[in-house]
């Protein structure tokens, strides 16, 4: 009985100080929250999204879109802050090729997938931007081409695998000039480079600033890519604010079944150090500031404005 006992005490006893050094111990943080911690936590975040509003630019075969307040089906009034608590908006879009986009390859070839069917993992990836807007400054019509890529690349390194290219042309610096939809000259990628990045390089997917991947009579870059798989950044905007290299781009859109446009958002994270874009910490984010005018429809422009 009395080896029973002591048996007992020497596994309580055990027990407790197993406890007590695991106790005395700090808890180790999740290495994903110390990547936010340590880096993406002081990173500098700039938005390369243009937002979509009626008048924006778009290619006249799919006409102008529409907002309007939501209508009450019970009382065809719109809901307003003062009578319902709260107010919403209807978008009548001519097309989901609007604005910054994300082409999935459906748009051109059923086989492939839709914008919902897109995998989740787009959602972080290397950002790499090749400047080309010198050369468009002397030729409106000029095409990033595969010297350009292996310029960028004596200078950075090798493209990394998976990454996104982004080609800065500051063609959307017009942004949002009507005539930007119209003009059958603007700045674009040619087929080949486009062939030596994922070919070659075998990036996820590349940008650029018009709302056309090339201005060939037939698009042959973007009937290439979207015929064979590839999808690709459509009218992405503030690459001026992001160093060429070293950057990150987070990628999200809405998962609109059977999609073959998507509204995208595209976020730069930038070294701490870098001279654009905003910290976490930096505004106030939860709660949100207010605003200094409310929001109210100005029936003119077809929008709620401050």
């Amino acid at each position: 009985m009395k080896r029973v006992g002591l048996l007992f005490f020497v596994i309580l006893f055990s027990l407790v100080t197993c406890l007590s050094i695991n106790a005395a111990q700090p808890h180790q943080e999740p290495s994903l929250w110390q990547v936010y911690q340590q880096s993406l936590k002081s990173a500098k975040y700039v938005d390369l999204t243009h937002t979509i509003a009626p008048t924006i630019p778009v290619w006249s075969g799919f006409g102008p879109s529409k907002f309007e307040a939501t209508i009450n089906p019970k009382t065809g009034k719109p809901y307003t802050y003062k009578e319902d608590g709260f107010e919403a908006t209807h978008y009548d879009l001519s097309t989901d090729q609007l604005g910054t986009q994300l082409d999935p390859p459906a748009h051109w070839n059923p086989d492939y997938p839709a914008i919902d069917e897109l995998p989740a993992t787009f959602a972080v990836r290397p950002l790499v931007i090749i400047p080309i807007q010198d050369k468009v400054a002397h030729d409106p019509n000029y095409h990033l081409n595969v010297k350009d890529i292996q310029d960028w690349e004596k200078k950075h390194g090798r493209i990394p695998e998976g990454s996104v290219v982004f080609v800065r042309s500051d063609w959307s610096k017009e942004w949002p000039n009507p005539e930007l939809a119209i003009r059958t000259q603007f700045s674009g990628v040619k087929l080949e480079a486009l062939q030596f990045l994922h070919l070659k390089r075998h990036i996820l997917f590349h940008g650029h600033e018009a709302l056309d991947t090339d201005s060939t009579p037939t698009l042959e870059g973007e009937a290439w890519l979207l015929r064979n798989g590839y999808t690709q950044a459509e009218g992405v905007a503030n690459l001026d604010q992001v160093p060429e290299t070293g950057a990150l781009v987070a990628i999200g859109y809405p998962k609109l079944k059977g999609g073959l446009g998507g509204y995208a958002r595209y976020i730069a994270i930038c070294p701490p150090d870098w001279k654009y874009g905003i910290s976490v910490g930096q505004i106030p984010e939860s709660p949100l500031q207010k605003a200094d005018k409310p929001l109210h429809w100005d029936k003119k422009l077809g929008v709620r404005v401050r």
